[in-house]
């Protein structure tokens, strides 16, 4: 009997870890300085983050996110935080209020949003070197960022 719940556990362990390390869907988008996708940064770990400037949490993750790039970018780490908004100038405004130091890139059509179901604002996906999501975050807490930041120093 302890046999049979140890492979339930067994396989219910490798489901979850099967499903919570699926391949990210890839992406290109405009930047605030050209274009990007997901796909030319594979090799790196990816933070994508999904927001938009009436977000009230996305205001405290940027100055989170400028300090993740400034520690961890020389080991590998790329952020890409991708706005929902439809228009380019409230996010010119924003970005002149609470600046960006890492990839600003649009999606205002939601496509790419759809195709990670995003559903809360913001969302973010950590992406391993492999091109795997390895970790899902909904909204931001100031209480998230040392756990936050230990997945990423994990996949560095």
């Amino acid at each position: 009997m302890k046999i049979n719940k140890i492979l339930i556990i067994l396989l219910v362990m490798l489901s979850f870890s099967a499903h919570a390390a699926k391949k990210a869907p890839d992406f290109s988008l405009k930047t605030t300085k050209g274009k990007i996708s997901l796909s030319e940064l594979k090799g790196k770990v990816v933070y994508v983050d999904f927001w938009a400037t009436w977000c009230g949490p996305c205001r405290k993750s940027f100055p989170w996110m400028n300090e993740m790039r400034k520690k961890y970018r020389k080991q590998g780490l790329r952020i890409v935080a991708i706005s929902l908004d439809s228009e380019k100038a409230n996010v010119a405004k924003f970005l002149k209020k609470i600046p960006a130091n890492f990839t600003i890139a649009y999606d205002p059509d939601g496509k790419v949003a759809d195709k990670y179901k995003v559903e809360v604002m913001p969302s973010s996906y950590l992406i391993d070197r492999k091109g795997r999501i390895v970790e899902t975050h909904l909204g931001f807490r100031d209480k998230d960022k040392q756990s936050l930041e230990d997945v990423i120093k994990k996949h560095l």
